[in-house]
């Protein structure tokens, strides 16, 4: 497997990111100001926003290097590109915290609504019922929001155990979610990552507990990056396996440089383009996630550049699916 070339973990992009608390406040308005000077450049080309939002497909960006900015900034600027919504990180140093979810899940969700935007994909680190994890406190929250759909955190393997052995303890765990998730009218999905140890990462696995399940209540964000790191030639096989499940696309890109992993822009990378005419022949018309984090994201003076980097990468994506 390509992932056997480089340790996924120097690479893993789904770190934690500061807080704007931690910022100081000079540092702050001085990215606030520049971010909100992108604004008038990405709503001037009304042209492009509303092909965006012609779109079928429900356009969404991951906003994880975006939590310098606040929720009002945040919406603004991600309407005025012409995106449908957001995925949005609720969990440990995300963009709500687990602690703060009831007062700041609602402002977050009031202030995408007053930019015409959803929030798409809620991104967590639940993957059980528990209380270390806060799940029905977050999960009931979220539902009250209007937030349809949250990505599971992962489960991962011992690889000094049996592993089938293990799918065996995430089965009950995997269910006893589902059923919390069905009453609260809210849909978990689980991401393909890659790495050595991440349950799903190879998909047969994935695909095995899922079908235990009705694919209207957990489903995938298949992640085309994450394929591609695992198996680039793999991936159509791996795609028809899981695509039963589908409900959400992340796309992202991978690419190696002396056998060493890395991200970059959209579309110059190893993701086989097939993949994006496959979608559009699909019937498929969900949340389709940008993921732009090569530029880096703890670094608030280095908005601006993502913004920027978003937009051109939004625009390649478009094109792809067009």
């Amino acid at each position: 497997m390509i992932s056997s070339l480089a340790d996924p973990r120097k690479h893993r992009y789904d770190s934690a990111m500061t807080c704007p608390d931690s910022l100081s406040r000079r540092r702050f308005l001085g990215v606030s100001a520049a971010t909100l000077a992108f604004v008038p450049s990405f709503a001037a080309d009304s042209r492009a926003q509303g092909a965006a939002k012609e779109h079928r497909f429900e356009f969404c960006t991951f906003t994880k290097p975006l939590q310098a900015l606040s929720f009002s900034e945040m919406a603004k600027t991600l309407a005025a590109m012409g995106f449908h919504g957001i995925e949005g990180a609720v969990r440990p140093k995300g963009h709500v915290l687990p602690e703060k979810v009831d007062e700041d899940l609602p402002k977050l969700a009031e202030a995408l609504r007053a930019e015409g935007l959803s929030f798409s994909v809620m991104t967590t680190a639940i993957n059980e019922v528990s209380a270390e994890q806060q799940t029905e406190k977050i999960l009931r929250a979220a539902a009250a929001a209007g937030v349809k759909r949250y990505r599971m955190g992962y489960y991962q393997y011992d690889l000094t155990r049996p592993i089938r052995a293990q799918l065996a303890e995430f089965r009950p765990k995997l269910k006893d979610l589902v059923a919390l998730s069905r009453e609260l009218g809210i849909k978990p999905i689980y991401q393909n990552h890659s790495g050595k140890d991440y349950f799903g990462a190879p998909i047969w696995d994935l695909a095995e507990l899922l079908s235990e399940h009705e694919s209207s209540q957990v489903g995938v964000a298949f992640d085309i990056g994450h394929a591609t790191v695992e198996g680039a030639k793999a991936w159509p096989l791996n795609f028809a396996l899981i695509r039963p499940y589908l409900d959400t696309v992340y796309v992202k890109e991978p690419s190696w440089n002396d056998n060493v992993l890395g991200w970059g822009p959209l579309g110059e990378g190893a993701v086989d383009k097939g993949f994006y005419q496959l979608l559009r022949e699909s019937g498929f018309k969900g949340p389709v996630s940008l993921h732009v984090e090569y530029l880096g994201q703890t670094d608030p003076a280095k908005v601006p550049a993502v913004l920027a980097a978003i937009e051109k990468d939004f625009a390649t994506l478009k094109g792809l699916l067009s």
